[in-house]
């Protein structure tokens, strides 16, 4: 404010208190912006000094008058922090690779660096000079030795051999982690670098295992890639609106259960399952005699691609349904059926499945009438359809709405199969044994029930005498049609569509 009084007096206060008059001669606001700018080119007229060349301390000040000055400090401040940021993404990339690979075409290079950086921000990867780089073992001549008299080394020197031993542990591969060693004067025996080059050669053998079993194999509960892919695809095209979770695992395959969507062709239901049929071969291993021996199958059954082998056996599951469903045997009704996954109806309520008929709690009128059904099933199934279930027990029964289903279907067969009515036997055991025990005094023994089943008249006093009988009359069966020749069965029995990929 004394400023203006100033200029409005025309009078300067002194600090001691004196006043001096002086006048101030009126100037336009031109005349001071053009000296003002006069003084700016005066200034930029002299070269500026070189600021790169100088240090960055951090308690210094400089002059930063110039727009200039203070663009290249901030410039080289952010030049600062990308090269060593750049330096910590080095070190996270290459981590603790044997191989690494180098930024430095990528840094901000600038003079500021070779005098002003502090030593600790330096990456000693980045420099040429390992001082933790192991030394080169010294090579042997191609005579065998060196020195002379009492001096001589040869090559089998222990020490000689133990600093190649351990320089030869580079050539290991890559997921084998053998250490650095930090600079030390390492020594390897020759029974020690063997025993570690053939567990090396073990652990590459075993996780090239693992990961082909982890690639093309279905495990509890999971599924592969290349199948999950097939489920992705499913959803993709609408065939699914989403699938929700495992169901049920067994030795053959693992249920899912999803939401329908819709098709062209076909309507889908509101609830489905997806069999997943495993395509692990340990599990079940006794597959191939369901199905080599099938007539319908026996062309295209070969035991050299294991892989084709799970696709027919999800066909053939697909075949007997629609069998099935056809004479009017309760059981699930396929969709679709891609490579080894089966989509079919959902037996159960609101992503609740249906309990098996060994879980079920029955009553004794529920358990007879149960006894009964199944009993009709297994004729219809064995004259109308022309199949044995083969795997028929109660574990492969469903107690939903006042009957019984029947699921799991993939290994029955037909009746001229070499072992058709060895598997009927014992799925006439299985089912006489679980109503015995249920309490169902109407119930047929084993024996019983086959004859009523096929038709057949057999008779004997224990299991070995009727299986005896079983057995020659499989064999004038395969010889029977042995003669006739190879029965081939034409798929006229309709069923859903197969959808097929380009793989």
């Amino acid at each position: 404010t004394w400023y203006i009084d100033v200029l409005a007096k025309g009078k300067i206060m002194l600090p001691w208190g004196a006043t001096t008059t002086k006048v101030v001669c009126p100037c336009s606001f031109t005349d001071v912006m053009s000296e003002q700018l006069a003084k700016q080119l005066d200034d930029e007229s002299h070269s500026f000094p070189d600021f790169s060349n100088a240090a960055l301390d951090a308690g210094e000040e400089r002059e930063t008058d110039s727009d200039l000055m203070l663009a290249q400090m901030l410039q080289m401040q952010f030049d600062k922090e990308f090269d060593t940021q750049l330096r910590t993404e080095e070190r996270k990339f290459n981590g603790d690779s044997k191989l690494s690979i180098s930024f430095e075409n990528y840094r901000m290079v600038h003079p500021y660096e070779a005098s002003g950086s502090s030593e600790d921000e330096v990456d000693w990867q980045d420099s040429c000079d390992d001082p933790y780089k192991a030394d080169k073992p010294t090579i042997t001549p191609r005579r065998g030795f060196t020195g002379k008299g009492k001096n001589i080394t040869t090559k089998h020197d222990e020490v000689v051999c133990g600093r190649k031993n351990t320089a030869r542990m580079d050539n290991f591969a890559p997921e084998i982690n053998v250490g650095d060693g930090l600079g030390m004067d390492l020594k390897l025996s020759n029974q020690v670098y063997n025993s570690l080059k053939q567990h090396c050669y073990s652990e590459q053998r075993r996780s090239a295992r693992l990961h082909e079993k982890k690639e093309h194999s279905t495990a509890e509960q999971a599924v592969d890639p290349r199948t999950r892919l097939l489920m992705y695809k499913m959803v993709n095209a609408g065939i699914l609106e989403n699938i929700n979770g495992c169901i049920s695992t067994g030795k053959e395959s693992v249920v899912f259960h999803a939401n329908g969507g819709s098709m062209e062709n076909n309507a889908v239901p509101d609830e489905c399952v997806l069999k997943v049929f495993k395509t692990t071969l340990n599990e079940f291993k006794n597959r191939d005699k369901y199905i080599k021996d099938d007539y319908r199958f026996i062309d295209r059954f070969s035991k050299l691609n294991p892989r084709t082998i799970i696709r027919l056996w999800a066909e053939k599951e697909m075949h007997n349904l629609a069998r099935m469903k056809k004479a009017g045997i309760p059981c699930p009704e396929v969709v679709v059926l891609k490579k080894h996954i089966l989509v079919m109806s959902f037996i159960g309520k609101d992503h609740v499945p249906a309990p098996k008929l060994k879980e079920a709690m029955l009553g004794s009128e529920d358990m007879k009438r149960a006894y009964y059904q199944v009993v009709h099933m297994m004729q219809q199934l064995y004259q109308e359809c022309n199949l044995v279930h083969a795997d028929l027990s109660e574990y492969n029964m469903l107690w939903h709405e006042g009957k019984v289903w029947l699921i799991d279907v993939s290994q029955s067969i037909e009746p001229n199969h070499p072992h058709s009515h060895e598997f009927l036997f014992r799925d006439c055991r299985n089912v006489a044994t679980f109503f015995q025990k249920g309490g169902v005094s109407e119930s047929m023994n084993m024996y019983e029930l086959f004859n009523v089943v096929s038709g057949l008249q057999l008779s004997g006093d224990s299991e070995a005498e009727f299986l005896a009988q079983i057995e020659a009359l499989e064999k004038m069966n395969e010889d029977h049609v042995q003669r006739r020749g190879k029965k081939m069965y034409n798929f006229s029995d309709g069923g859903p569509p197969l959808l097929h990929d380009d793989d």
